[in-house]
């Protein structure tokens, strides 16, 4: 027997193939925005943190943003389909067209300047070095 991490989403996705096939709708994409965000893939290494989010169907570096400041990362953008299809030869509907927004907290804090991304084959790697220097201070008390 095979053992499968607990997935909400995946629950609510097959939920709503379901429902799908019962009333033959188009996908209910509108009623579960969770649905259009990128799923991402957030760890560290010793120097740096690394964000890899799915997002296929980007047709240009515009069609995407990315926003770091110190413990949190933004990305959001647009999907497009160029191939323009009759409605009344669409038979099903499921890749997602449209805004999408999604904004994750950063394991460490992070150097927001120094910030990187790649994106190849409908996967965005964004790399953001650590930021080691420590963020306390000492504080003098004045006395009177």
């Amino acid at each position: 027997m095979t053992l499968v991490p607990y997935d909400p989403l995946r629950q609510m996705e097959n939920w709503r193939q379901e429902v799908e096939r019962w009333l033959g709708e188009q996908p209910f994409t509108g009623a579960f925005p969770a649905l259009r965000t990128p799923r991402m893939d957030v760890y560290e290494t010793e120097n740096e943190v690394i964000v890899s989010a799915e997002l296929p169907g980007l047709e240009k570096k515009d069609d995407v943003q990315i926003d770091v400041d110190e413990d949190r990362l933004t990305i959001s953008g647009h999907v497009q389909r160029t191939q323009e299809v009759q409605e009344e030869r669409m038979h099903r509907r499921e890749r997602y067209v449209g805004q999408f927004r999604r904004t994750v907290s950063l394991p460490a804090r992070v150097k927001s300047d120094q910030a990187r991304a790649t994106y190849r084959n409908g996967i965005l790697e964004v790399r953001i070095p650590k930021d080691v220097t420590p963020n306390r201070r000492r504080v003098d008390i004045e006395f009177h």
